[in-house]
């Protein structure tokens, strides 16, 4: 983004937390700073996002079928991972500025997800989820590392990842307050 795109979207900001409620929003942002920390701390946690990025994962399994084998498994990671940054763009298109702070909060439950399911690739001991069940279900990250000849890559590439999931959840929550702190001086100005 440009300088002048980037200072046009901090000013349209700062303009859209005219009016603006903080409070509900403040609780909401502590959650992901809750979520964060225990993210961060460990990497078993598992948020109130778990279900819904895993229905989407699995979703994604379903809509990169026809593109065959490697993009099918490798589809659960993208559409995971994709749902939130579409829900940015669009976000931006409704100018819900906090909901945009809230999506790379989302986001990074997903990259937290990834980098887990990532970092097992080579271990295989994460109980593995299947809709139709049965005993052919596939380790995704250990059939995709294995197929692009990086399976001893795993943790490294894990460790990565998780960079990038507390990257954006910094983003989420330091976007997000920064909203918060404009809709607060705002309020008082009026």
């Amino acid at each position: 983004m440009e300088l002048t795109h980037m200072s046009s979207f901090f000013t349209n900001a700062h303009a859209w937390c005219a009016g603006r409620v903080p409070y509900g929003r403040a609780l909401l942002l502590a959650y992901f700073l809750y979520i964060g920390v225990r993210h961060i701390a460990s990497a078993s946690y598992n948020s109130l996002f778990k279900m819904l990025n895993l229905g989407i994962h699995e979703l994604g399994h379903f809509v990169f079928a026809f593109f065959g084998e490697f993009l099918q498994i490798a589809g659960g990671t993208i559409l995971q991972c994709l749902v939130p940054i579409i829900s940015m763009f669009m976000f931006y298109r409704q100018r819900d500025f906090f909901a945009i702070a809230i999506a790379f909060g989302w986001l990074s439950t997903n990259l937290f997800d990834v980098a887990t399911y990532m970092a097992d690739a080579r271990d295989m001991m994460l109980p593995l989820v299947s809709p139709f069940g049965g005993e052919d279900i596939v380790h995704d990250w250990n059939y995709l590392l294995s197929a692009l000849g990086l399976l001893e890559w795993d943790t490294r590439l894990a460790f990565l990842v998780r960079v990038a999931a507390v990257v954006s959840m910094l983003i989420c929550l330091i976007f997000g307050g920064w909203l918060i702190g404009n809709m607060v001086k705002v309020k008082e100005e009026q």
